[in-house]
């Protein structure tokens, strides 16, 4: 289980997570919306401890990060450990062919030995759909297949959590649905997820708890059923109806 309680992030006087409350139970997807700035990214940053938080606390399963009092960089690598990120861009090394780019942090992390994460590497990339394109650099493949590749390689370090930053803000329209369909299946196999998207087809979907943010708070949560039937809150109604004009 993840559990954020009482968040809060600021940098200078800009206050960007404001008293942040969630649980994310083990094996459930819950799918985060909002405008532009609401904090949507820094609080996955700050779930991956990319962005250390100013207060509150971060726990998941029996590992608890408190920023009320010093977090070592020890503690902080070992928490990191249990989540896996997908960023909007693909990040990959350039250098690197696609089971390379997966291998790397079985290898370096972990101390995996080479043999043992490129076979763990390459189930990956099958998994993804991608077994025909191990040995393809980055270059040559197409946007949809470098996240895949994203998305194999978090998997790689076996995470707890899973997070998604918008991972297919960057795609063409006709890639989006590849990507979109891993995560299905992720989903499917119980793989705790936390995803910021506006892909709100992906959240109706697979969803089992949407939550919109506005002004670095939590403005209202529920079932994908009731948030996008009967949103309770004005704000939320103006939001969701601008999506689907």
């Amino acid at each position: 289980m993840l559990s954020i309680n009482n968040l809060h992030k600021q940098f200078g006087d800009l206050v960007v997570l404001n008293g942040i409350d969630l649980k994310v139970e083990t094996g459930k997807v819950v799918v985060v919306i909002g405008p532009s700035g609401s904090g949507k990214t820094t609080l996955l940053r700050c779930l991956n401890v990319l962005e250390t938080p100013n207060q509150g606390e971060l726990q998941i399963n029996n590992q608890t990060l408190d920023f009320s009092t010093k977090v070592t960089k020890k503690n902080i690598q070992s928490f990191r450990k249990q989540t896996g990120m997908v960023f909007q861009t693909y990040n990959l090394f350039p250098h690197k062919t696609a089971i390379e780019n997966v291998m790397e942090g079985p290898v370096i992390v972990q101390n995996i030995k080479k043999q043992k994460a490129r076979e763990k590497a390459r189930q990956l990339l099958e998994k993804v759909g991608l077994g025909d394109k191990m040995d393809y650099y980055p270059f040559q493949l197409s946007g949809g297949q470098q996240q895949r590749v994203g998305i194999a390689r978090a998997l790689a370090m076996e995470p707890e959590v899973m997070l998604f930053d918008e991972p297919t803000s960057a795609l063409d329209p006709e890639l989006i649905g590849e990507v979109l369909q891993v995560m299905k299946e992720l989903a499917e196999e119980g793989m705790t997820m936390v995803v910021v998207t506006h892909e709100m087809g992906f959240a109706r979907d697979v969803a089992d708890e949407v939550i919109f943010m506005e002004g670095g708070h939590i403005v209202e949560h529920g079932h994908p059923s009731e948030m996008f039937s009967h949103p309770s809150n004005e704000r939320t109604k103006e939001f969701l109806n601008l999506l689907s004009e």
